[in-house]
């Protein structure tokens, strides 16, 4: 079996990478993440993606390497990682009632071969409380997720629907993945 390079940090996108790997390593990029000029917002994750797995797969060109990045774009703006608590309140706020989009590009390396795509998931949110929000932002959950909650634990609780893959917005779209995967790279599947 050839090695498999997961190239993010993310716990959330190696517990998901599990479905499909039982070994693997993990590589986090060191690239410099700025973004090209008139760059769109629902082409950045794709973007991200592809540098931070790049120069990862030059130096493992006979791995697989697998690399990620999400966004959150609520009304065309970008929601990162909130920097502080105002910031994340101000996101949270800005979220209540409204739909968003969760925007996750992934990109692929294999023998000097590269292969990225997109998923968007549209996420609608309740209106909140101002409690709910000073409750969640005093916990350590928000600040290391794209528009500051995680879907998949207490920040679920302010979710009213999503249209599209749960698993995208926890930062993985696995099962799309393994599709992708079975076409550019079907030997790691086997």
């Amino acid at each position: 079996m050839k090695d498999v390079i997961l190239a993010s940090g993310s716990p959330r996108r190696k517990e998901l990478l599990k479905l499909l790997f039982e070994d693997f390593e993990i590589i986090v990029s060191k690239k410099d993440e700025t973004l090209p000029k008139n760059i769109s917002a629902e082409k950045i994750p794709e973007y991200l993606s592809f540098i931070k797995g790049e120069d990862i797969a030059k130096e493992n060109p006979e791995s697989l390497v697998i690399s990620a990045d999400t966004i959150v774009l609520l009304n065309g703006e970008i929601l990162g990682k909130p920097k502080d608590k105002a910031d994340a309140f101000n996101m949270l706020n800005s979220l209540s009632g409204n739909f968003h989009f969760v925007i996750t590009g992934c990109s692929l390396f294999y023998k000097g071969e590269h292969k990225s795509f997109s998923v968007t998931t549209k996420v609608k949110f309740y209106e909140l409380e101002e409690i709910e929000i000073t409750e969640y932002i005093n916990s350590a959950e928000p600040y290391d997720k794209a528009g500051g909650y995680g879907i998949q634990s207490k920040g679920g609780l302010f979710v009213e629907f999503i249209e599209g893959d749960y698993n995208n917005v926890v930062g993985f779209p696995i099962a799309e993945l393994k599709r992708e995967i079975s076409n550019f790279a079907p030997v790691f599947l086997k």
